[in-house]
This record gives structure tokens, sequence and C-alpha cells, in this order.
């Protein structure tokens, strides 16, 4: 089914803070809803650990956090970076990287919300990179299953054709899981999802076993970079 476009603005940001400071994010992870927690024009926001590397594992990078926000428009996320709370964020860490991003296809809910709004796809525009989110609730007694299964298919290989970066991404250990993909275009982020077999054998034990209690998928087109994106030109105009 094709919609409209959504009218929101959805953004990664990726903060890394100093070796020295290792425990900053963690924090941060405490102290950071006090301001966000009813912040005009934020409709949607996790904050999340990231794991080590370009894989889901049970790593976990004690330096690297990450906020996906959504906002109710571009406005909104303005005014948010331009805020004392925002700059004096920028100061603290050691470097800090945003990915602007378009919602192309999204399905399923996050902590029972639908953060971007029903279910809808529309055509991209086919001009600009691919972002892909996918999340889930692992259930407990399906956990040692997922654990033996899932890494071995989200190992993204530096030479995986078309990608550009992944990370993965957590909310709580063991149970709360997400990979942050980006790839050069939409057919190289089909080509490993739907011809990678472990991939796709691993999507259909999904099904099989019942290894979810909640998910979501989310395709977006990056629209802009704030800071510096490894593989991501700084200038997408």
């Amino acid at each position: 089914m094709s919609v409209p476009p959504s009218n929101r603005l959805v953004t990664l940001t990726v903060n890394r803070f100093a070796a020295a400071d290792t425990r900053a994010g963690m924090r941060r992870m405490a102290t950071d809803h006090v301001y966000l927690r009813g912040l005009p024009g934020l409709e949607f926001y996790r904050l999340l650990g990231t794991g080590q590397g370009v894989k889901l594992s049970l790593s976990v990078d004690p330096r690297r956090w990450a906020r996906f926000a959504v906002w109710q428009s571009r406005t909104a996320f303005e005014l948010f970076e331009a805020s004392p709370w925002r700059r004096k964020e920028r100061g603290l860490v050691a470097d800090t990287a945003t990915l602007l991003l378009s919602p192309v296809r999204w399905h399923g809910r996050w902590a029972g919300q639908e953060p971007l709004g029903r279910a809808a796809a529309h055509a991209s525009s086919g001009e600009r990179p691919v972002a892909v989110l996918t999340r889930a609730v692992i259930r407990p007694a399906r956990l040692a299953a997922f654990w033996r299964a899932v890494p071995g298919t989200q190992v993204f290989a530096a030479d995986q054709p078309g990608l550009i970066s992944a990370l993965g991404l957590g909310e709580w250990p063991l149970l709360q899981q997400a990979t942050f993909s980006v790839w050069q275009d939409e057919a190289s982020m089909r080509a490993y999802a739907y011809q990678g077999h472990a991939h796709r054998r691993a999507i259909a034990r999904t099904r099989q076993e019942n290894w979810y209690s909640e998910e979501l998928f989310a395709r977006f087109e990056v629209q802009e970079v704030r800071g510096v994106w490894a593989g991501l030109p700084s200038d997408m105009s």
C-alpha cells in the first residue's frame, strides 16, 4: 500500500565519550530522561547502548551510546539542536554524529507504541542511501535459541556489497536488541536481506519458533549527516 510520506523526522545520534570517561554514557542513560521527557516536538525517543564493531553480539562498547528520536517536524529537531542542553552535550563528548532520516516503510511496535504511526509504505526517491532499523524483544524462553542463531546472520562483513555501516543497539542486555545498518541503495539492502541464506533461515525461525514478543522494522532514506559518519558524505544536498 502506498501512502504519502510521513511528515515526521527521525534521527539517530551516536555519541562517543573519551576513554578516560567511560562511565559518562551510563550516567546519561539515567539523567537525560529528565530533559527529554515532555520535550516539545519530541514524539518518541529511546536511549541505547551499542555493541562493539559491526555486529549484533553480547559485546558492549562502554564509550559509545545512541539516541533514537522521532520528531514532529524538522523545526522541532532544529530547536533541540540549538538548545543549551544539546550544546552542552556536544561539549561533553569526544565526538557526536547524527543521521537525519525520512521514513519509507515501517511496521511493528516499540514499547507498545507505533513510533512512526500506523504501518505504511511509500516510494523512495532512489537517490539516497538507505538505512534499516530492526528491533525486537526476545521471549525469555527463546533466549538460548536466539543467541545461537542470530549473531551469525548479523555479522556485516566489511566487504558486504553496498554496506556503508552497521551498528548493534540495545536497551536491556540479552532481551531487547536492535540493528541499524546503512546501505548505498535499496538493491544492496535487498540483496543482503533476501539472498543471504543464513539471514533468511533466521527470519523463518523467528516465525516458526515465536522468538519475539514485540518487533519493529523500519526503512529510511538518509537525508543528511551532522558530524562524521563513516562512509557517508557530510554534504548530501
